[in-house]
């Protein structure tokens, strides 16, 4: 996984308005990130707490699907929130207008 998770992080800070990548694995605990540790810790507390509620959303909906993306916008950020096997992704970037 680290070696993946590795290419994953330059893949996506080589992205144009890309602000920070957090890996955090299901405890809610960073693994990897780009962001500075408080930013982080504060940012993967509540992708954890919200992924949790999406995968039991989804589940409540249809049993038969699963929960594989979210993308959300603010007025600074744009947020996406990917869940992986033991672990989900967090990328913030600059909202582009």
């Amino acid at each position: 996984m680290s070696a993946e998770v590795e290419e994953m992080l330059k893949r996506f800070m080589g992205l144009k308005n890309i602000v920070g990548v957090i890996v955090v694995d299901y405890d809610g605990i960073p693994i990897k990130t780009t962001l500075e540790n408080q930013q982080s810790v504060h940012y993967a507390a509540h992708m954890q707490t919200l992924t949790e509620k999406a995968r039991q959303v989804i589940l409540d909906l249809d049993a038969t699907n699963e929960f594989v993306a979210m993308r959300m916008r603010t007025t600074y950020f744009e947020i996406m929130l990917m869940p992986h096997e033991n672990f989900f992704i967090v990328v913030i970037q600059n909202a582009c207008d």
